[in-house]
């Protein structure tokens, strides 16, 4: 098994529309969408590097030409980029039938994560529990904006809780695999990233998570991507480097 401290590949996952990000993404893929004056899919690609990965396989679908000409071999941010082109849709795990020779682990990113996570902590967390997956998680709260009914089966109100703010930990759209994870994905069917945890899970395979309490933003909708303006401006070192080696 490859050591962390050694030669990480990573798979940054840039087939998708976007949709949500609309209009911002009518003519461009949502991971070269503008942030501090370059696509926030480079902000990645320079994190990466900075935290030690030498190797970019970019799952493209979705308007790829345009991703493959800004990115080209990936000499210019001193990282090597290679193409994984799916014939069809995969979904979000399917890609990974496609790629060869991964190190083992290996991480799997979305491309549009605007986050200031160290992919390093992540990866020895990942080799030190053991486990075959590990998630990355950030903890959100929501508040409800009315009164929340609980009742029992035969429809007794047994409480009433007014606005309640409701903490969970979600997905942050970063994982480490081990290579026997592989086997998981099936070739040429679309298949997302839920699905293969769940096999793993159902399979009695050990997946971890792993909590990031830095920052962390999921561009998905406009209001989001203007407030991913405003932080990046505010913490541009912090977002486009991470942290120091």
């Amino acid at each position: 098994m490859t050591h962390p401290k050694d030669r990480i590949d990573a798979v940054v996952l840039v087939g998708g529309r976007g949709t949500r990000l609309a209009p911002y993404t009518a003519d461009l893929p949502k991971p070269l969408v503008p942030i501090g004056g370059m696509p926030v899919l480079e902000i990645l690609v320079r994190r990466l590097r900075h935290c030690g990965v030498r190797r970019i396989v970019m799952a493209v679908g979705h308007l790829s030409s345009l991703i493959m000409a800004y990115f080209g071999d990936g000499s210019r941010f001193d990282v090597s980029i290679e193409y994984s082109l799916e014939d069809k849709p995969l979904g979000t795990a399917g890609p990974l039938s496609l790629v060869q020779s991964l190190t083992d682990p290996f991480l799997v990113v979305n491309g549009d994560l605007l986050t200031d996570l160290d992919f390093r902590v992540m990866i020895r967390k990942h080799h030190s529990s053991g486990a075959l997956a590990t998630i990355g998680l950030f903890a959100r709260e929501e508040r409800i904006e009315l009164g929340v009914i609980e009742t029992d089966d035969e429809d007794r109100v047994t409480a009433y809780i007014e606005k309640p703010t409701y903490q969970y930990r979600v997905s942050m759209g970063a994982y480490v695999f081990g290579r026997a994870a592989l086997p998981f994905v099936p070739v040429d069917t679309t298949f997302d990233l839920p699905e293969l945890i769940r096999a793993l899970i159902a399979a009695r395979k050990h997946v971890a998570g792993y909590e990031h309490k830095g920052y962390w933003l999921d561009i998905g909708r406009p209001e989001d991507y203007t407030r991913a303006q405003l932080d990046f401006e505010r913490m541009r070192g912090r977002l486009l480097e991470g942290p120091p080696e």
